[in-house]
C-alpha cells in the first residue's frame, strides 16, 4: 500500500485528490493549518473523516520543523504540495504572507526531503497566473511561454515552481510542476468568482438578494472541474521522470459568458442583476487565460470527465440544494 501526504488536504483539491487515492487504496495522509474554529477546517473532508482522521496531522509550511515531523513519521511514497494562500486578490493586501506560505514554505518542504535523504516524490501545484498577460501568437499558455507575473501570488508561486525544478536538476529530486489552470467545483472558496457567481445568481433566484457585484466581466479564464486536475496531478507522479506540465482544457471563457451561462440555466438574464464594483478589480489585473496541453498528452491519458457546462450544473445543483 502506498502512503501519499497532502499538504491542504482540506481545501477543494486536496479533498478531491484524498478521494480520488483512497478509491487507489492508497494509505492517505494530511496536514492541516490549525486555526481557532476547528469545525470549519474539515468542512470538506467530513465524509471521508473517519477514513483518514488518524491521518491528520497540525503543521504549517512556515515551520520547517513541523513538516520535518510530518514526513519522518509518514515516510510518504508520494507528496502533493497543495498548501498555499490560494486567493490572488487577497494576496495584494498580504503579500509577505503569501510569499512565505507558497515560496518558503515550498523550500522548507524541499528541504525536508532533501536533508532526510527521503525518497518521496513530490508534486507542486503550480499556477497559470504565473504567465501573467504573456500569450503566444496562437493565443495559448504553454510550458515555454515567457512567465511574467502580475501578483504576489504569482510570484510566490513563480518562486516554488523554480524551486522545484531546481531541486530536481540539482539532487535529483523526483520533483514534477502541474501548472494548473483555474479549476472549479462546488468546494471552491465561495470568494472566488465561479462559486461567487453560481451562488449569487441562485440567491436571487430563490429571493434572498437582488443583485451580484463583480470585478473584471471582460478577462476570460480555461476552467476546468477540480476531480479532473486531481487525476492528472496523480498521473504526473506515475511517469518514469518529473518534468512541467501545463494542465488545462484549451477553452476559454470570460467572466461575462460564465455570468450569462449560470443565470440562463436559471431562467434570469445576468445584466438585469450584475454590476461591476472596484473593490473586487485587482491592482494589475490578469486578462486572458488558456492552456496548451499538447506536451501533457504526450505522457499521459488526457481525459476529462467535465465540460464547462457540466462542471456549472453541478455547482447550480448543488447550491439551489444547499440554499
Amino acid at each position: 500500500m502506498k502512503k501519499a501526504l497532502i499538504t491542504g488536504i482540506n481545501g477543494q483539491d486536496g479533498s478531491y485528490l484524498a478521494e480520488f487515492l483512497l478509491d487507489k487504496d492508497y494509505d492517505v495522509h494530511g496536514i492541516i493549518k490549525r486555526n481557532s474554529i476547528p469545525e470549519n477546517q474539515t468542512a470538506r473532508i467530513q465524509h471521508i473523516y473517519p477514513v483518514i482522521k488518524n491521518n491528520l496531522y497540525h503543521a504549517d509550511m512556515c515551520d520547517m520543523s513541523s513538516l520535518l515531523s510530518v514526513v519522518q513519521r509518514v515516510q510518504p511514497d508520494e507528496i502533493y504540495n497543495l498548501a498555499a494562500q490560494s486567493h490572488v486578490r487577497v494576496s495584494f493586501d498580504q503579500p509577505i504572507y503569501t510569499l512565505d506560505a507558497i515560496g518558503r514554505g515550498t523550500l522548507n518542504l524541499l528541504e525536508v526531503v532533501r536533508l532526510t535523504g527521503a525518497t518521496s516524490k513530490i508534486y507542486q501545484a503550480s499556477s497559470s497566473e504565473m504567465f501573467g498577460n504573456s500569450i503566444d501568437t496562437d493565443g495559448f499558455q504553454r510550458e515555454t511561454t515567457p512567465m511574467n507575473p502580475v501578483s504576489p501570488y504569482a510570484c510566490a508561486k513563480l518562486l516554488a515552481y523554480n524551486l522545484i525544478k531546481c531541486y530536481r536538476e540539482s539532487y535529483g529530486l523526483f520533483a514534477a510542476n502541474g501548472i494548473l489552470f483555474n479549476h472549479e467545483s462546488p468546494r471552491r472558496g465561495t470568494s472566488f468568482v465561479t462559486n461567487k457567481i453560481v451562488i449569487g445568481a441562485v440567491k436571487i433566484k430563490k429571493g434572498l438578494a437582488r443583485n451580484l457585484a463583480l470585478g473584471n466581466l471582460d478577462s476570460t479564464r480555461d476552467w476546468g472541474h477540480a476531480k479532473d486536475y486531481v487525476k492528472i496531478m496523480w498521473q504526473l507522479l506515475q511517469l518514469d521522470n518529473p518534468g512541467d506540465y501545463v494542465c488545462a482544457t484549451g477553452q476559454s471563457h470570460s467572466v461575462r459568458e460564465l455570468c450569462d451561462t449560470t443565470f440562463r440555466k436559471l431562467g434570469m438574464d445576468y445584466k438585469e442583476h450584475v454590476f461591476q464594483d472596484p473593490r473586487f478589480l485587482r491592482p494589475a489585473e490578469l486578462n486572458d487565460l488558456k492552456g496548451c496541453t499538447k506536451k501533457l498528452a504526450g505522457v499521459i491519458d488526457l481525459n476529462f470527465d467535465y465540460t464547462f457546462d457540466t462542471m456549472i450544473d453541478e455547482m447550480i445543483n448543488y447550491w439551489m440544494e444547499k440554499l
